[in-house]
């Protein structure tokens, strides 16, 4: 399974100073002022008593700390103003996550801070550290089944040695996180219920094992994406997008490629290795399993798990080591796909509007989808990216 290597500060910090905003009423009366304002954001530049803050969305706020304004220190994660410490002006510094709560100075441009939590550059970047650590060391795959009754979640996972299953359990204290629809991104991920995770979607989880098909999660994201195999018909490098026509479908789909998207391009006398590998492969499942039946590619919500596993028996070339070969594979390019080019596509779900958002892209693969089933297809590229770890960053 891939997971992103890069982070956002963002990620790690804006929901717990978001989650603040409650208790401000309680931190300074002048908060009732009509002229109120707040912005959360990273500090830039600061000169004097006067902040350059940089809110999430990009706008630049001119901040005003003054002698009666109480500034408050909160560790990563948490939501409690009973958690923070009162710290000195001298101890803020650029790179530094804030929340700032006051009211507009008669220039009505900036703000006179009557509050300021902050979260700290360093200990948001060993929380960071800590928190990759743990994905890296988590669990993922496709979900088969959500017992809420019994607060588990059974999951199909690609491991090394083969597919097994692994059973997640959590409990009041799990955060769920769900990718949009259109988005890779791990800092867009939304809170979310466990109602909303589906049999097919694709999950990842970070916590601690309990044994060698149990997995106690505190932190779960998953998500629903899509698997296409077609040609490609045109190709923008100027927009950054490429049309393929879906061999299921027999329909064209539009897609974007972004800072996140990750694309290779296999040697031919590897994708010739590989596609006779997963060939013997198809063929020992299909004996194995006489009445299954192949699929047409499509959104993992509506494949039923085990038909996309079937194809995937013993994939031990097809799953981890495969993954991990690719990985180190150079980076391609919208210039290396050809017009009629065989690709395999793992993309995001959608909003029905705008193009697909490329989550991996694998080209050179003619010799692979000529020799082996859907399943094995499936079962070679992950939703996440080609480089394994934690989870989608920007």
């Amino acid at each position: 399974m891939h997971f992103r290597t890069k982070y956002t500060p963002s990620a790690y910090c804006t929901f717990a100073l978001l989650t603040l905003f409650a208790f401000g009423q309680t931190v300074s009366a002048q908060q009732a002022a009509t002229a109120t304002a707040r912005v959360v954001g990273t500090v830039q530049a600061i000169s004097g008593k006067s902040l350059t803050v940089i809110s999430d969305s990009g706008t630049t706020s001119s901040v005003l700390v003054e002698d009666a304004t109480k500034l408050l220190q909160i560790e990563p994660g948490k939501t409690n103003l009973s958690d923070a410490t009162p710290f000195s002006f001298a101890e803020l510094q650029p790179g530094d996550r804030v929340l700032v709560r006051g009211i507009l100075a008669d220039d009505g441009k900036t703000i006179r801070a009557a509050s300021l939590i902050a979260v700290k550059k360093a200990a948001l970047a060993e929380k960071q550290s800590k928190e990759r650590t743990e994905w890296q060391r988590g669990v993922g795959g496709l979900v088969k089944l959500v017992d809420t009754s019994s607060s588990a979640i059974s999951i199909s996972t690609n491991a090394v040695a083969g597919k097994k299953e692994v059973v997640v359990h959590f409990t009041s204290d799990t955060v769920f996180r769900r990718y949009a629809s259109d988005s890779t991104r791990f800092d867009a991920a939304r809170i979310a219920a466990v109602t909303e995770i589906q049999p097919g979607d694709q999950l990842r989880a970070r916590g601690t094992r309990e044994g060698g098909a149990d997995f106690n999660a505190s932190e779960i994201v998953s998500g629903t994406f899509r698997n296409i195999a077609g040609m490609v018909t045109a190709s923008d490098s100027t927009t950054n997008t490429l049309v393929v026509q879906d061999l299921a479908t027999k329909a064209p789909v539009a897609l974007k490629i972004n800072s996140e998207s990750q694309m290779r391009k296999l040697p031919p006398q590897f994708a010739e290795s590989l596609a006779a590998r997963l060939k013997n492969q198809s063929a020992g499942a299909a004996q194995s399993q006489p009445n299954a039946q192949s699929t047409a590619p499509q959104p993992p919500a509506q494949s039923a798990p085990e038909g996309a596993a079937a194809g995937a028996s013993g994939q031990r070339g097809a799953g981890g080591d495969f993954q991990q070969v690719i990985a180190r594979m150079p980076a391609a390019t919208l210039s290396d796909l050809q017009k009629g080019e065989a690709v395999m596509v793992v993309t995001t779900q959608g909003n029905g509007k705008d193009p697909l958002t490329v989550v991996t892209l694998l080209g050179g693969v003619e010799p692979i989808l000529r020799s082996s089933t859907k399943g094995a297809q499936d079962m070679i590229l992950s939703p996440w990216s080609l480089g394994g770890g934690e989870p989608p960053g920007n």
